[in-house]
């Protein structure tokens, strides 16, 4: 009598290991294709987040100086309007240090928005954070998120 090994596995569990695969992928997938725009509506939050605790900072680094046209904060001069960050390149950009890989700005005209654009969104211009400074002294800025490109 021949003694008889098993050696491997039958086609029909390999046929039943593969389609449970295949079910899984099927709804996984989706799952993970989510996470890419998850991510960049959350790097948008966080610099919202980081946008106005740079301008509290500006604006009480301005305070106790004497309300200066400029503050110096990290080495950077920080141009001030109406006692908050303007939105010129030497205004609220030098008080954030946003990563350049992250996000683009553009700046607007001394007192109008300025625009930070996230790099790599499906439609940039709907996944963005605008800047618009202090209309008057003790009003506070607006930053405003848009996500629905993201």
């Amino acid at each position: 009598m021949k003694n008889l090994k098993a050696r491997g596995f039958t086609l029909i569990e390999l046929v039943v290991v593969i389609t449970i695969l295949g079910i899984l992928a099927a709804f996984a997938i989706p799952k993970f294709i989510a996470l890419d725009t998850q991510a960049r509506v959350a790097t948008v939050n966080g610099l919202v987040g980081t946008v106005k605790s740079a301008a509290a900072l500006a604006r009480a680094l301005g305070q106790a100086t004497g309300n200066p046209a400029t503050v110096t904060m990290e080495g950077s001069s920080v141009t001030m309007l109406n006692n908050y960050p303007d939105s010129v390149l030497t205004g609220i950009p030098n008080a954030v240090n946003v990563v350049a890989a992250d996000f683009t700005y553009v700046a607007g005209a001394a007192g109008t928005a300025g625009v930070w654009t996230r790099v790599g969104a499906p439609t940039p211009a709907n996944c963005t954070v605008a800047y618009t400074p202090a209309t008057a002294a003790g009003v506070p800025p607006v930053v405003t998120p848009t996500t629905g490109g993201c």
